[in-house]
């Protein structure tokens, strides 16, 4: 492995946790779309500030692209707050037009110089190496490295500095009010992290790259886990290794690197979307087909308690009567048979006494109106479920 490929991999991975951080509280506060309009809408602060100090490599850049981010934030809000429009439709209308402002200005007034469109969208981390910094013609490694490095330091300090106040702001912003917290100054921090971080690692990934790494990680995490500390920690450990991942795939494919950790992060994604234990499709449609299953049982149960005549208690009626289609009337009378609810004697159903108990409290919930009791009571009584 040469020296290029691991800087390229180290710089790529600096980039995935830096935008992990304030991804995950950019998910957990519903706020994903407002990534792609910081990093399409910083342009002309970066166009701005190169028109003021005539360098790309100069700190200004960043400042001013940082207060571009929070500029297209407030603008955003204030849109927002007037109530004519949802937040969605507000963010579709700033950021496009602070984006073109951006271009104009590189069309008239910076042609030649390499501030060009698709280099700031899609960026190249194969370049990266080769942009290095020298300090008295001491070669101290790219220049990206650096920039996210220090980018990276500061998120971190602040995320440990702030870590309760961005907690509680997150998911109870009345209770940090309560508390003495502001949440509009975590708020506009956190936009303004954001925009810091992705103005950083556009000359090395692009802002294609960065909002994937920003919310691609941040979400799959999110749909593993409760905790944020653990979410941190996942959305950190899946930037990082689809970053990776990433880059040895576009190596044996000989294809955009970007764009090959974009495919990775997609494909973690939807494996994690469709098999999470909890949160999954799958899981979800098994529950609820359980679900499903339950209520029916619980309405056939009531069903025997409330009749005593044969004809009403045969197996028959579930396909005649209650008009449950074959499939659906076998399910729940197995159910009901594996928890030991019912007892089937010449076709003619029956409920045993721990049927008649289960039905009696279920008939107690639902006249005092406790219809959300019922799914602690199936844990205690149901032994298999679905």
């Amino acid at each position: 492995m040469s020296s290029a490929q691991i800087e390229i991999q180290l710089i790529a991975s600096l980039v995935a946790i830096a935008c992990a951080i304030p991804g995950t509280f950019l998910v957990l506060r519903k706020m994903a779309l407002i990534t792609d309009a910081i990093s399409h809408s910083i342009l002309p602060g970066i166009v701005i500030g190169f028109f003021i100090t005539h360098d790309l490599s100069s700190p200004l850049l960043i400042v001013m692209a940082a207060a571009s981010g929070v500029l297209t934030v407030i603008l955003v809000e204030f849109i927002q707050k007037t109530g004519l429009v949802k937040e969605d439709t507000a963010i579709g209308l700033v950021f496009p037009v602070l984006f073109s402002i951006g271009i104009i200005l590189i069309s008239k007034n910076a042609n030649d110089v390499h501030l060009d469109v698709d280099a700031v969208l899609l960026g190249e981390l194969a370049f990266a190496p080769f942009d290095r910094l020298f300090i008295k013609d001491i070669d101290l490694g790219p220049k990206s490295l650096w920039v996210i490095g220090t980018i990276l330091i500061i998120t971190v300090g602040l995320l440990f500095t702030f870590f309760k106040e961005l907690k509680v702001s997150t998911f109870d912003a009345g209770l940090a009010s309560a508390l003495g917290l502001s949440p509009m100054v975590m708020h506009y921090g956190l936009m303004t992290v954001s925009s810091v971080t992705t103005v950083g690692a556009f000359d090395a990934v692009g802002a294609i790259l960065v909002i994937a790494l920003m919310i691609a990680p941040a979400a799959t995490a999110y749909l593993l886990t409760n905790d944020l500390k653990k979410m941190l920690v996942l959305a950190i450990t899946f930037g990082v290794g689809s970053a990776i991942l990433g880059y040895w795939m576009a190596h044996a494919l000989d294809a955009s690197i970007s764009g090959s950790m974009t495919t990775v992060l997609g494909l973690l994604f939807l494996l994690v979307y469709l098999f999470a234990p909890e949160k999954g499709l799958l899981s979800v449609l098994y529950r609820q087909r359980q679900q499903r299953i339950e209520v029916s049982l619980l309405t056939f149960l009531l069903h025997l308690a409330n009749h005593e005549e044969k004809e009403e208690r045969h197996v028959q009626h579930l396909n005649e009567h209650i008009n449950w289609q074959k499939v659906q009337a076998t399910s729940v009378l197995n159910l009901a048979l594996k928890n030991n609810m019912i007892t089937i004697d010449n076709n003619i159903v029956s409920l045993t006494d721990k049927g008649q108990h289960f039905t009696k409290e279920a008939i107690d919930y639902i006249i005092t109106n406790k219809n959300s009791e019922i799914e602690h009571m199936k844990d205690r009584f149901f032994l298999f479920r679905g």
